[in-house]
């Protein structure tokens, strides 16, 4: 198994990708390109209809994936606010690639038995290792499949993002073999010998205590502990010192217990939602989430400093465990919100920066999405803000064979 990763940020679409595609396919020596995965950035937007043909001459892999991206990330860099064009490539002996593209009314209705979802993306549930998805924001909303591909696929890990960089339904490229798509999610199931590892940073750190919702209507929240929520977050905000106060105002989240029979709640334990504001009538909170009473949920705040706390404890957790799975990962990719990079960070190239010190000179490619896709406790999820990264091994004995 052997993975290389190039970037370009030439202006032309079709020097880009030879570029991009000659530094990734150098670390493969004399092996085929199974499986490209290409990311454009939209400054190639006059040029798009010919991505089919140019990354496939240009990389000459069996199987080609990608999108449009706001920003692109290959060989360590991460290229925003210009030209770029992304190129990773895989040679994938022993391993079977299924991919697949699905519009929303392709879909089996909601009722359906899972097994026949699995089926329709060509799927069997026992053999998929990993899954990559890539879907277009405005004609297809991924959140609703995830859970149900939970229950299709429940040993299958997934990961992916939404395609970034337009402004409108149509302004997205979905690329899959020698075809673009402007609507729907394309993807690709990986099966054999090969697994998948995840590393989901969702950049928040917790303030005050761990308490239960008490009532809550859909997305409202109500009480917590029993106390109406406005009263709870008055008294949370006085305790706060002044630095985490202004945090309090700007970027002040929602964290959603997944394990509710833990007792001894740690950062990655949580799901982290947004908190979109106050409805002045029923003085209630506005959560990104459909909530129900007796869920534990803790508040928790976002900065620089918070995202890269968080994201190195997971790769620093990450590299202590890689002996015993067998060594570094022979390839990764990372899916990362349009709201990091330069933006958070205020320096390029802060993630890819971050990994390479924590797992080494590993190939990794990737975009900035308009929402990232990747597991969070066994369990798959839409989320903003957050840096998810796939990192490809041979399989190994041992590995899970249900969800953790």
């Amino acid at each position: 198994m052997k993975f290389g990763s190039g970037v370009s940020s030439a202006a032309d679409l079709g020097r880009a990708l030879v570029e991009a595609a000659s530094g990734a396919t150098a670390t493969l020596g004399s092996a085929q390109a199974d499986l490209a995965l290409v990311f454009v950035s939209p400054h190639h937007a006059d040029a798009i209809e010919r991505l089919p043909m140019l990354a496939a001459g240009a990389t000459g892999a069996r199987i080609t994936l990608g999108c449009t991206g706001g920003g692109v990330i290959g060989a360590g860099r991460e290229v925003e606010q210009r030209p770029g064009v992304s190129v990773t490539v895989a040679s994938l002996p022993d391993v079977t690639l299924t991919p697949f593209h699905v519009r929303v009314a392709d879909l089996p209705p909601a009722e359906a038995p899972a097994t026949e979802l699995a089926a329709r993306l060509g799927v069997r549930a026992d053999e998929a290792r990993a899954m990559v998805l890539l879907a277009d924001p405005f004609t297809f909303d991924p959140e609703p499949l995830l859970g149900r591909l939970d229950a299709a696929l429940p040993i299958t890990p997934k990961i992916g993002g939404l395609a970034s960089g337009g402004r409108a339904a149509g302004e997205h490229a979905l690329l899959l073999g020698d075809t673009l798509h402007d609507e729907g999610l394309v993807g690709l199931a990986l099966s054999g010998d090969i697994a998948m590892d995840t590393i989901v940073a969702q950049g928040c750190r917790p303030i005050g205590d761990p308490m239960f919702v008490t009532r809550s209507r859909g997305n409202l929240l109500v009480e917590i502990n029993g106390r109406p929520v406005l009263e709870v977050l008055a008294e949370l905000f006085r305790d706060l010192d002044e630095a985490d106060q202004e945090l309090f105002r700007e970027a002040l989240h929602l964290g959603i217990a997944m394990h509710e029979s833990q007792t001894d709640f740690r950062q990655g334990d949580f799901l982290i939602r947004n908190v979109l504001g106050v409805d002045e009538g029923t003085k209630t909170l506005v959560v990104g989430a459909r909530l129900t009473d007796t869920q534990i949920v803790q508040f928790h705040v976002r900065d620089a400093t918070t995202s890269h706390d968080d994201l190195d404890s997971a790769l620093e957790s990450f590299r202590q465990e890689m002996a015993a799975r067998g060594g570094p990962p022979a390839g990764a990719l990372l899916f990362s919100c349009l709201g990091r990079g330069l933006h958070l960070n205020g320096v390029p190239d802060h993630d890819t920066d971050l990994f390479r010190e924590k797992i080494g000179p590993t190939p990794l490619g990737g975009f900035f999405c308009n929402g990232e896709i990747g597991p969070v406790q066994g369990f798959t999820f839409l989320h903003g803000y957050t840096s998810c990264f796939g990192l490809f091994r041979r399989a190994r004995a041992g590995d899970p064979r249900q969800r953790p």
